[in-house]
């Protein structure tokens, strides 16, 4: 009985927390539900609860009688679950990695194909269409089901030397570690390109509003959030995916039976769907703005504390201006025609004053205090 406790635990930790993330990606606001992302995301959430539901249980029954999936059809059975959940969950995550991709590096393409919610739904179909017709090929005489050394779980022929077993298993290998590198590559051009623009965004010369202005348009919480659901979503999905696929190769290369290595692939891999669930959940949109806002706060609090307070008075008028840190310079060079006005300040300012309208007397008395006060200082 103590055995059968650790299956048990994961069937309900997957069960529920997957329910869990798929009402709060429900209640979320209209025009996140709209996005493709979104989309993708309930998607990889309900593909998670289906093979919780469906493989949980075989397992469990497999500890309670050990020669249930002795059954033929209960083996093939329980190896098309792993054979499609596995490749499903990779396939969704590669697509969540190309939506983000084409939306911040090819928004043109993206607003062209009109990337939307229609679109994701119609895209996860012909996911869960490939990979079923996939990952029946076995059931088709392409390969075989067999059960494990461990007694425990089924999976295909993967020590065979037959043409047919060992190309597919090949074939499934090859198909999981493209979709992990196409993944990794898309991230790693998303967080590139995002990195590149904040670096182009604050060295562009303009005033400081700008850039603040700027540089929150383009790091608005939504995209960040779904910049990191994304990153930790990928980490969780290949951590779990990558020791079954390289089992997938080592076992069709090698022939040599290592039965605790393919167990211990096959228990990584279904931690999967316990853990993926979770980062929506903690990640949600109304916890990821407080966790921002809690870190501007503390960033401002860093920043007070470490800058020392002015002591500028009439008679100590401070430090001279300087090309960062002086306001006074960086209004004077944003004027077209300081020269020309400072010109005619030293020779009559009362002149300029008092030649412009009653709309831009204002403005020239501030400019002439301003630059007074610029050329008090050099």
């Amino acid at each position: 009985m103590d055995a059968i406790a650790l299956p048990v635990l994961m069937f309900a930790g997957g069960a529920l927390g997957n329910i869990i993330a798929i009402v709060v990606l429900s209640i979320s606001r209209q025009d996140r539900k709209s996005s493709a992302f979104y989309t993708l995301v309930c998607g990889l959430a309900v593909t998670d609860l289906l093979g919780t539901c469906l493989a949980s249980p075989l397992t469990i029954a497999n500890y309670l009688d050990e020669h249930i999936l002795e059954n033929g059809h209960l083996c093939a059975f329980q190896s098309f679950l792993l054979l499609f959940f596995g490749v499903a969950g990779l396939s969704i995550i590669c697509a969540m990695s190309a939506e983000r991709y084409m939306a911040i590096c090819c928004p043109y393409t993206y607003r062209r194909w009109r990337v939307g919610r229609r679109f994701a739904q119609k895209f996860l179909f012909s996911i869960y269409v490939s990979n079923v017709l996939f990952c029946c090929l076995p059931m088709m005489g392409m390969a075989r089901s067999e059960l494990q050394t461990s007694l425990t779980w089924c999976f295909i022929e993967w020590r065979k030397q037959d043409p047919l077993p060992a190309t597919y298993a090949f074939l499934y290998g090859t198909a999981s570690l493209s979709l992990i590198l196409a993944t990794v590559v898309f991230n790693v051009a998303v967080c590139g390109t995002l990195l590149l623009m904040r670096k182009k965004t604050v060295q562009r010369p303009s005033t400081r509003a700008s850039v603040r202005e700027r540089w929150v348009a383009l790091s608005s919480a939504a995209e960040t959030q779904m910049i990191v659901v994304l990153v930790l979503t990928s980490v969780v999905v290949l951590a779990c995916s990558a020791p079954l696929v390289a089992r997938v190769f080592a076992n069709q290369i090698m022939h040599q039976d290592y039965h605790q290595a393919d167990l211990t692939a096959i228990r990584i891999a279904s931690v999967n769907p316990i853990l993926d669930p979770w980062i929506y959940i903690l990640l949600r949109r109304s916890l990821f703005k407080r966790i921002l806002r809690s870190s501007r706060r503390v960033r401002i609090s860093q920043n007070k504390q470490s800058s020392p307070p002015s002591s500028q008075t009439l008679f100590n008028p401070g430090p001279e201006p300087t090309v960062g840190s002086s306001h006074v310079l960086t209004q004077l060079l944003s004027n077209s025609n300081v020269i020309t006005q400072l010109e005619l300040i030293r020779q009559a300012p009362d002149k300029v004053i008092h030649s412009d309208t009653r709309s831009t007397r204002t403005n020239s008395t501030t400019n002439y205090s301003t630059m007074h006060l610029f050329l008090s200082n050099i």
